[in-house]
């Protein structure tokens, strides 16, 4: 935490700047609590220079032996066939960018029961190398297992990075992962860049008010999570060929007490598709009822697209949860974004900006959405879009 040098003069100015109220007076002078975060908000306003960052003594680790940029890949069943999750492809793009710039090999990590049938479909997107990890045991997602997988692979190939999916598997992974090799972890990165060497993971922070640049010099690999939608996936080149490396490790014991009794698919809606609609018609307060929310389904089923919601129309439980488009719900990037009634607060557009073509409804010609959108409609949405759905209609005839 913050140091308090002994010329403080007990003024207090230090106190109102703290973000996190880590600071107060006591007996004329400042004292620090543990709530302390050494943001430095402090240092900047005290008069007579008695705030200071506490001193480092530890060396620095020598970091020139881990090299390659690592991208865990995570598969799904789908038509009972095995594939590669599309937020792995754009992962991969995002990662041949990156390990460009570092002039370092890009890599993925794949654990299943058979990955070889995998390989090619990684290798297209421009990776140089290919972690292999194939045994029966690994047919089913288990924690203790691929955890184990990636720490056993880190040890033993040293990466300089690793980027993992912001799923459910990636989300539960990733953390266990950082806790073995005592490395730190970004969640839910929306922007990933290079600066000095470093890896510059940026995500909302404050409630999505304000995009924090997060860095880790001292420490490898670097690992951040990454939303589906937010990287641009690259066109595949199925000429180039991956050096594959394949790897025989055992699932641990650890993960064997752990079995699957039952597995049970929940039927899919809409809703859940959001995330891989090329059409998305979200709606904010503006559609006041559910009635409103009625007529944005309409005009979902005649463009063949799925219904989203602000959090603003979730709070005010007009839709259920699982379609919020933003900072705390799903990130999309579809073809088409219609976004009706909704303001455009920044926690919505974070889920939203990487969109190809945004229209925009909403009465109020101030509202931030229309400097997000290519298209803007002034008007009040429960009126303009029964006119779209009528005009999309005609058209069709």
């Amino acid at each position: 935490m913050i140091t308090v040098k002994p010329n403080c003069i007990g003024c207090g100015k230090c106190v109102p700047v703290c973000p996190f109220g880590a600071l107060s007076l006591k007996d004329g002078k400042i004292v620090v609590s543990s709530a302390c975060t050494m943001c430095g908000a402090c240092i900047k306003e005290c008069p007579v220079q008695a705030l200071e960052m506490p001193v480092k003594t530890s060396t620095a680790k020598d970091l020139s032996a881990y090299k390659g940029v690592w991208i865990y890949v995570e598969t799904i069943i789908d038509c009972g066939k095995e594939i590669v999750r599309p937020v792995s492809l754009e992962l991969l793009s995002k990662g041949r960018e990156l390990a460009g710039i570092l002039n370092e090999d890009l890599c993925a990590v794949v654990i299943s029961e058979d990955a070889t049938k995998l390989h090619d479909e990684i290798s297209s997107y421009g990776t140089n190398k290919i972690y292999s990890v194939s045994d029966a045991g690994y047919k089913d997602y288990n924690t203790a297992a691929y955890s184990a997988v990636v720490v056993n692979l880190i040890e033993k190939y040293k990466p300089s990075m690793i980027l993992y999916p912001s799923t459910y598997e990636g989300r539960d992974v990733s953390p266990r992962v950082a806790a073995e090799v005592f490395c730190g972890l970004t969640a839910d990165c929306t922007a990933l860049s290079i600066k000095e060497g470093n890896l510059v993971q940026t995500r909302p922070a404050f409630g999505g008010n304000i995009m924090a640049d997060i860095l880790c010099p001292e420490h490898r690999p670097q690992m951040a999570t990454v939303r589906p939608n937010v990287m641009k996936k690259a066109e595949p080149n199925a000429d180039n060929k991956a050096e594959i490396i394949e790897e025989k490790i055992a699932v641990s014991k650890e993960a064997v007490k752990i079995k699957i009794i039952k597995r049970h698919v929940a039927k899919v809606c809409k809703m859940d598709n959001l995330d891989q609609a090329e059409v998305v018609i979200s709606g904010g307060r503006g559609m006041k009822n559910k009635e409103g929310f009625k007529m944005l389904n309409d005009l979902a089923d005649t463009l063949g697209g799925s219904v989203g919601a602000s959090r603003a129309a979730i709070d005010m439980g007009l839709i259920p949860k699982k379609a919020q488009v933003g900072q705390s719900g799903v990130t999309v990037s579809p073809k088409v974004y219609i976004a009706c009634g909704i303001s455009g607060a920044v926690q919505h557009l974070v889920g939203m900006e990487n969109s190809d073509t945004v229209i925009a409804v909403n009465k109020d010609p101030q509202a931030p959405i229309f400097n997000a959108c290519k298209i803007g409609l002034v008007g009040d949405a429960n009126q303009v879009i029964p006119k779209i759905i009528e005009g999309v209609e005609k058209k069709q005839k």
